[in-house]
């Protein structure tokens, strides 16, 4: 097995490469519109109390964690593939290696966005209906809704979905996005699964975080433009602060023209020879005498001036 081809697509490309972004396309638009039906129905069902809510608490009293002990050990770790903050991490992390190999910021700007959704469409949604949990119900039979609960839609189910499907969205090759899809789509449906087997959601909730988590990934062409001018935004933003690190060095002042600064001496002043200060000439020294009286300039000595 060669590992020079595995290295070589480690590396950075050397330009970023031409990336087709998903459009919102007709076939999209009608899945969109499908989901957003099915998720109306759900939210409807619950709120009528009809037959889901039946089931949900058939599924309930079955307690499946007691019927199957054997596999709550494996799926207590399973279920953490649905929990928002080690799943964005570990996303981040492989979208983060993406982006730096692609010279792009958009699969971290795509992510951000997702997981923004997410939060705004699915904790509105929890804390506007406040359903309580299949361990906190208090009335067999009961929709369990607007209780002070935070529990519909699943939001392990909806992160799962979300954030194991932003990996098909920023598939570069058919072949990439169809395996992906399939794996994101196993590990959404056993997340949801795993809560009803655990007991921490209703049938109805892990429904509805399905279709919530499916909305986002489908309403995600709508969002390409705002991602690309904020990419656009950082990428001039580090131009301008890369800009501010490489300024032009400063022209030379002509000296005198600040305070404390002097000219310099030219070539012909250096070249005259200065005088040293000499001490009284010693055949004079010592003598009142030596000067006329009158006040007249001394002889040169013949001994100091020769």
């Amino acid at each position: 097995m060669r590992t020079d081809r595995i290295f070589a697509r480690l590396d950075r490309e050397p330009e970023p490469p031409k990336i087709a972004i998903p459009r919102m396309s007709r076939h999209r638009v009608i899945l969109f519109s499908a989901t957003m039906a099915f998720y109306v129905a759900i939210v409807v069902a619950v709120l009528a109390s009809s037959w889901l809510v039946e089931l949900d608490w058939k599924v309930m009293l079955f307690r499946p964690y007691e019927q199957w002990p054997q596999m709550h050990a494996f799926l207590d770790y399973f279920v953490v593939l649905g929990q928002r903050g080690p799943t964005a991490v570990m996303v981040a992390a492989w979208l983060g290696w993406r982006s730096w190999r692609q010279h792009t910021l958009r699969p971290l700007l795509a992510l951000g966005a997702s997981l923004l959704l997410l939060n705004i469409t699915v904790g509105a949604v929890k804390l506007g209906l406040g359903r309580l949990g299949p361990h906190y119900a208090t009335q067999i039979g009961s929709a369990e809704l607007f209780a002070g609960g935070d529990i519909f839609p699943s939001g392990h189910t909806a992160n799962a979905v979300v954030t194991w499907g932003i990996l098909a969205y920023l598939a570069t090759t058919p072949r990439a996005r169809r395996w992906l899809s399939v794996i994101s789509a196993v590990v959404a449906l056993g997340v949801g699964a795993t809560t009803v087997y655990l007991g921490t959601h209703w049938v109805s909730d892990v429904l509805l975080g399905w279709a919530a988590g499916l909305l986002i990934l489908l309403a995600l062409p709508w969002c390409e433009p705002l991602i690309a001018r904020a990419e656009a935004l950082v990428f001039a933003l580090r131009a301008k602060w890369r800009a501010r690190g490489t300024a032009a060095p400063a022209l030379p002042v002509p000296a005198g023209t600040l305070p404390g600064v002097f000219a310099q001496r030219t070539a012909s002043e250096d070249d005259t020879p200065v005088r040293e200060p000499v001490a009284d000439c010693p055949l004079v020294a010592g003598r009142a005498d030596a000067r006329p009286a009158d006040g007249a300039p001394l002889e040169p000595c013949p001994v100091c001036e020769p």
